[in-house]
């Protein structure tokens, strides 16, 4: 008798974070269209309503949903909502792809270690939402990206794997922002397969 092999349940199912444009989530559903890929983007979260990254899922097919710590009586509430949708979703990890907001304990609790972050520096270097430029505005030779576990701090977990862009000497902002995004997009595809292949191999 043939078997044949479900590959959803063989597949890490992730959430995708994002508050605003949702290039580096676009990246990542594509980089895993491949049904035999071993990640599945289950669904993308955006605390902004009107974020084009909505969009993204929309055209894409993938299922979304969108809500504010606005929306709730205090941000324990709003962290706790978050735990409710990816545990009734089932997802294994949470990718944080321009999701411009701390992390706290209630989702740390309910996903140790299962937290990602991208980030456009060579942290521990230039941290938080301005990156990019402050490399820029800095004078350094190189700068780059970096994939990292998430804790309460800001661009403070634990490294996961970082990659060089240098910065030449007619770059503008522009030029070099279009350059580390691309990096972004190789960079962090290529990590959650990483973590999808070791998942596997503990099966």
């Amino acid at each position: 008798m043939k078997v044949l092999c479900d590959w959803r349940k063989l597949k890490m199912k992730c959430a995708v974070f994002a508050s605003g444009n949702g290039s580096n989530f676009q990246a990542l559903v594509e980089a895993f269209s491949n049904p035999k890929e071993g990640v599945e983007i289950s669904f993308l979260f955006s605390d902004h309503k009107d974020a084009y990254a909505l969009t993204r899922a929309e055209n894409l097919g993938i299922k979304f949903f969108a809500f504010s710590p606005q929306d709730f009586k205090s941000r324990e509430d709003y962290e706790e909502a978050l735990v409710t949708l990816c545990q009734k979703e089932k997802v294994d990890y949470i990718l944080l792809a321009g999701y411009m907001r701390l992390i706290y304990a209630p989702l740390l609790e309910a996903f140790p270690h299962r937290i990602i972050n991208i980030h456009p520096s060579l942290l521990p270097a230039f941290p938080g939402r301005t990156g990019i430029e402050d490399a820029f505005k800095a004078g350094v030779k190189e700068t780059g990206v970096t994939v990292h576990y998430v804790n309460e701090e800001i661009d403070s977990g634990e490294i996961l794997s970082q990659v060089k862009v240098a910065i030449e000497e007619d770059d503008d902002l522009d030029s070099l922002a279009q350059r580390i995004h691309q990096a972004e997009h190789r960079l962090y595809a290529s990590v959650v397969r990483q973590l999808s292949q070791a998942k596997g191999s503990k099966k």
